[in-house]
């Protein structure tokens, strides 16, 4: 088979000044120690795997790595073929996929999802030993951005005279920003998720304090809202109506006092699981090769039979030898 040369690579595609960011603590991440960036970069593979590979190596931390959003800034391929070949990256070993569980400041636990990247390929056992320390290190739960702060006034040998306006005594207070109560923030996501569940804002605020003593009772806030979103009807006419029947209706109970966790009680550790690149399914890192469950391993390996598929044909074969000396 020929050679092709590096100069015949694809360039990688210009990165798009508006493309999406992923909420804070998800999207991508890069590994640790990567080589600089070289012309050689992702030579080694397929065109198409290039042309990807060139693209997201080139994305911002924190970048939207969804194959949806990947295949609108990538019109050359749809998204069936970057989901293929963002699994043959994950084989390659610049790519994995994992959840995360992380605790906020109030307690609250959620599954983030990364994209982890390594522009230098990896093999699984650097991949499961950077994933181990990533467990181990401390909580990091996604928080809302913050607004930038105002620039403090340049120091000059001029002291600056101050304004009425600007009077400690006069000066009218600073409009303070909304805190972002969660279940607040929950109720206003559900029209992102699904359209039919959309709220105005004072439907949350009506909500609200019933999402809130879901959370009081150890809820978190992916179980309501799933509580809240699965098995909708086909067509939903009240929304706000539909949301307090189902938060009165199905209000979990309440926990003693002795099994909600003391305020000194240190936070759990972080869990990762890592996801399969092809289908999704989560696991530990060790079961994942390749960032591939089994059964997607096996149907891009199909050279490569499973052990259960050997041990039959062994079986099946030792019976034919005893039929024939009957």
């Amino acid at each position: 088979m020929a050679t092709q040369h590096i100069s015949s690579a694809p360039p990688a595609p210009a990165l798009s000044a508006a493309y999406p960011m992923a909420n804070p603590g998800y999207g991508k991440r890069s590994a640790p120690q990567q080589l600089p960036r070289t012309r050689e970069d992702f030579s080694l593979l397929p065109t198409r795997e290039r042309y990807v590979a060139g693209f997201v190596d080139h994305l911002p931390e924190g970048a939207a790595m969804s194959v949806k959003q990947l295949a609108k800034q990538l019109p050359l391929y749809g998204q069936q073929a970057i989901s293929t070949a963002l699994t043959a990256l994950s084989v390659a070993g610049h790519l994995r996929r994992v959840r995360c569980s992380v605790t906020n400041a109030s307690d609250e636990t959620r599954w983030v999802y990364r994209t982890f990247w390594s522009r230098t390929a990896r093999d699984n056992e650097w991949w499961n030993a950077y994933l181990a320390t990533e467990n181990n290190s401390p909580d990091e739960a996604p928080a809302p951005e913050e607004p930038d702060a105002e620039p403090a006034p340049e120091a000059t040998g001029v002291p600056q005279q101050r304004t009425p306006a600007q009077a400690p005594d006069t000066a009218p207070a600073k409009p303070r920003t909304v805190e972002a109560r969660p279940a607040y923030l929950a109720l206003a996501r559900l029209g992102r998720n699904d359209h039919r569940l959309a709220l105005s804002a004072d439907d949350c605020t009506a909500l609200e304090p019933l999402a809130t003593q879901w959370l009081d009772r150890g809820i978190s806030i992916d179980y309501l809202t799933h509580a809240l979103t699965a098995g909708l009807p086909a067509q939903v006419d009240s929304p706000l109506g539909l949301l307090r029947r189902r938060l009165t209706d199905k209000m979990p109970p309440r926990l003693p006092n002795n099994e909600n966790p003391s305020p000194g009680t240190p936070a759990p550790t972080r869990r990762i699981l890592m996801e399969c690149t092809d289908c999704g399914r989560p696991g530990q890192p060790e079961a994942l090769p390749d960032g591939l469950c089994r059964p997607c391993r096996t149907t891009h390996h199909p050279d490569t039979p499973p052990a259960e598929a050997a041990d039959v044909r062994a079986r099946m074969t030792n019976l034919r030898d005893l039929l024939k000396t009957v």
